[in-house]
Parts: structure tokens; C-alpha cells; sequence
């Protein structure tokens, strides 16, 4: 196809939507998405059709056709080429990934004899066609090349660390059984989000994030912080014996949860939310540590079960009060983990239960290296003159670029 119409949306397409309603969808995205492709190529290039420039990076050589099954039905779209290779746009790759691994997971599920009749019509109906056992596992091994590459990457310089700890179901030895999957996210000295990585495991709590926490130092990861955290059980000792002396900041938010189980009385609830909220707005630590120490006092005698584990455990929130003001508020809690969390949940409760340790690496692995692919283009998450962080928006053009072709096959390998 060395010939391409112009994709501008014309009046004619206009005129379709309107005498065909939802029958013109599947046409307005194929002239949309080929207009973005034509875009992106331009903008790789560097150069205009025929423009002498030092800063071109290569040619432009047609279009070729490629059919994708899609929600709508298949559409054919004009693939740009450039002539020296290396390129492949993101706009018709963007958002695809943990579809298919969702895809693979719901398959694996009915292959195995472990699904059930809304399985097997989930997984024809985003399949289009019958799955077989050869098929999934040739696309499964392809994808997770790319999800393997994506978690073993180099890491760099992280000034605050995240960790947070969520359970899937996963089917064992004709058991079901809790997986815990680790996560950690962090935040480099320019104030980039990246997610770090993640591990699925059935094995001990310890074990599992002192051989997950090595693993990111093995990566290339340095120059932590803080870590911030909720008191997971195996952590602490993990973290004391892999980072050494870096500090911890237990997540506000999870203490002022965990305090409610030791507030006697309903009535008491609102007034030892505002003493606990007071201590963690505080302008500095010592006023945060005088407000616990009379919170500790006033609690004593009528609910001392509180005032025990206040003066046990609050002061772990505290941590967040030796680092710069500006700071403070993106790095006293986790939820930015548990925003993640919600996403994965939205995926993962789809398929329930998994077959296996691998198939729910797998699905998580996709959303995460989306997420993380997208904080790529989004703004710095903290500002502030000590890191160097800055608010400003840029696209890596490299890494927007950077879609292997073997991870597109996907759809067509099923198809196969």
C-alpha cells in the first residue's frame, strides 16, 4: 500500500455517522486512529514529506493494511511504515495489554477444566472465536517475555519508596489459596512516579519481601529516603535487613483506620479522629509528639486499651515531619498504592479465582506496566526545591515509541 487518502474527518464521514448512527462507529475510529498514526510517524520523523532537515530520522515508505478484532467489530487500519524500520505506532497498541492478559487468564480458567459457563462466554465473547490449550500458551509465553523484560528493567535513583501488600485467590495443588502480591512504586529526585515492581508468591510473609525488596536493589535501585508503608506483616524485619538504616513512615491514613478497633465506645469515635488528625497536621514533630503525649494522658483512664496503642504506634506516623514541608502531604500515606490497588482489583475480580501463580503475575504485571507507562506523560507528583522536583508535563518519545511488535501478535496468534 504505497498510496494514502487523506484521513482529515470530512464531511462525507459526518454525513455517515448521520444516516447510519452506531453502524458509522466502526468507520469514525478507523479514519480517527489512522490520522493519529499518520501524526505519530510525522512527529518520529521529524521532518514533512519531502523536507530537507538535519533532524529527520527516517522516511517515510506507505501504509500497510492490518485487520484488528475489536469491540466493534474487525477494522482494517493503514499501518505506517518507515523505510530504515524501528517504528510502530502507540496509538493502536495503548491500552491493549492487560486485556489480553486478562484474556489469557480467563482462558488458561476454561483450558484447565477450572471454569465455568460465564468464564467460557466471557472468554468467546472478547475472543470472537474458540480457544485452544496450544493457543493460549504460545501467546502467553509471548507476553510474558515482554511483562519479564518490563519487571527485571534497570532501576535508578528513588528518593521515596512505596510498598504495599494485597491478596488474590489462586488455585494450588487442587487447593485455594491467598497469593500476596507485593507492590512498590516510588518517586526519582525529578519527581517522576515509577512502579518498581511487583511479585506474586504463597510463600512466607519475611521470605517473600526480603527477596522482593533485593530484588529491586539488585535492579539498580539507590539513594531511598523514606519508605512509606503500612505495617505489613514480615516488612518490618525485611526492610531493616535489605535497606538498612533508611527511615519509615507508617501510612497516616492506616493508623487513624486501625485506631477505631480500640475506641471503647461509639460516642468516643469523632472526638479521637480529631486528636489523631491534630497530631498529623501538626507544623513540626515536637508539636506532633506533645499533642500525642497528652492524647495519651487524656485517653488513660477511659479507654486505656487506646492509650496503649497510641503510645505504641503513632509516633511511627511521624516520620514524615524530618523531610521538606512541601513534601509532606504526598508522602505521609499510601494511597497513591491503594489508587493502584483499586484498578487491579477491577481487573482481578473478573476472573476470581486464577489457576495458577503465573496467570495472576500476569494480569497485574500488564495494568501496572500501563500505569507506569502513563505516569510517563502525566506531571511530577511532588515539587520542592530539596529533590529538585519540578510541575511540568513532557512526553518520552522513546519510551511512548518502544511497543515491541511481538506483544501486538497477540490477538493474531489466537486467531491463528
Amino acid at each position: 500500500m504505497t498510496h494514502q487518502e487523506n484521513y482529515n474527518l470530512s464531511s462525507s464521514i459526518v454525513e455517515e455517522l448521520t444516516q447510519n448512527g452506531l453502524e458509522g462507529i466502526p468507520e469514525m475510529v478507523r479514519v480517527i486512529l489512522n490520522c493519529v498514526m499518520q501524526a505519530e510517524r510525522l512527529n518520529y520523523l521529524q521532518a514533512k514529506a519531502y523536507e530537507r532537515t538535519e533532524d529527520r530520522k527516517g522516511h517515510a515508505n506507505g501504509y500497510k493494511p492490518k485487520t484488528v478484532r475489536t469491540k466493534l467489530g474487525d477494522i482494517t487500519f493503514a499501518i505506517p511504515q518507515v523505510r530504515e524500520g524501528g517504528f510502530y505506532p502507540s496509538a493502536l497498541e495503548k491500552g491493549m495489554r492487560s486485556e489480553r492478559a486478562l484474556l489469557i487468564a480467563l482462558a488458561e480458567m476454561y483450558v484447565q477444566g477450572v471454569s465455568t459457563r460465564r468464564v467460557k462466554a466471557i472468554t468467546e465473547e472478547l475472543c470472537g472465536v474458540e480457544i485452544s490449550a496450544m493457543q493460549v500458551s504460545r501467546a502467553a509465553q509471548q507476553l510474558d517475555e515482554v511483562l519479564q523484560e518490563w519487571r527485571e528493567r534497570p532501576l535508578g535513583e528513588i528518593r521515596y519508596m512505596y510498598a504495599d501488600a494485597r491478596y488474590e485467590k489462586v488455585r494450588d495443588a487442587g487447593q485455594v489459596r491467598d497469593a500476596a502480591v507485593l507492590v512498590a512504586t516510588g518517586i526519582s529526585p525529578e519527581g517522576e512516579r515509577q512502579v518498581l515492581g511487583v511479585s506474586v508468591s504463597l510463600s512466607e510473609h519475611e521470605m517473600h519481601w526480603k527477596t522482593f525488596l533485593k530484588s529491586l536493589k539488585d535492579r539498580g535501585m539507590n539513594g531511598v529516603k523514606l519508605v512509606i508503608s503500612d505495617d505489613h506483616v514480615g516488612l518490618g524485619a525485611a526492610r531493616r535487613a535489605v535497606l538498612g538504616s533508611v527511615p519509615w513512615q507508617r501510612c497516616q491514613f492506616h493508623l487513624q483506620q486501625n485506631a477505631g478497633a480500640y475506641v471503647p465506645r461509639q460516642s468516643m469515635r469523632k472526638e479521637v479522629a480529631a486528636d489523631i488528625r491534630a497530631m498529623f497536621n501538626a507544623p513540626d514533630k515536637q508539636t506532633a509528639e506533645q499533642y500525642l503525649q497528652m492524647a495519651i494522658q487524656k485517653y488513660a483512664r477511659s479507654a486505656p486499651r487506646l492509650s496503649a496503642w497510641m503510645e505504641e504506634n503513632l509516633a511511627e506516623g511521624f516520620t514524615v515531619f524530618d523531610f521538606p514541608l512541601e513534601h509532606r502531604r504526598s508522602i505521609r500515606t499510601t494511597n497513591s498504592l491503594e489508587r493502584i490497588n483499586k484498578e487491579i482489583r477491577r481487573r482481578t475480580r473478573v476472573v476470581g479465582v486464577f489457576p495458577n501463580e503465573a496467570s495472576c503475575l500476569r494480569l497485574i504485571s500488564a495494568r501496572l506496566m500501563e500505569i507506569s507507562e502513563e505516569w510517563q506523560i502525566g506531571k511530577r507528583y511532588c515539587a520542592g526545591k530539596s529533590f529538585d522536583c519540578k510541575s511540568t508535563m513532557g512526553i518520552s518519545d522513546s519510551n511512548l515509541q518502544k511497543k515491541g511488535c511481538i506483544i501486538l501478535k497477540f490477538f493474531e496468534m489466537l486467531n491463528q
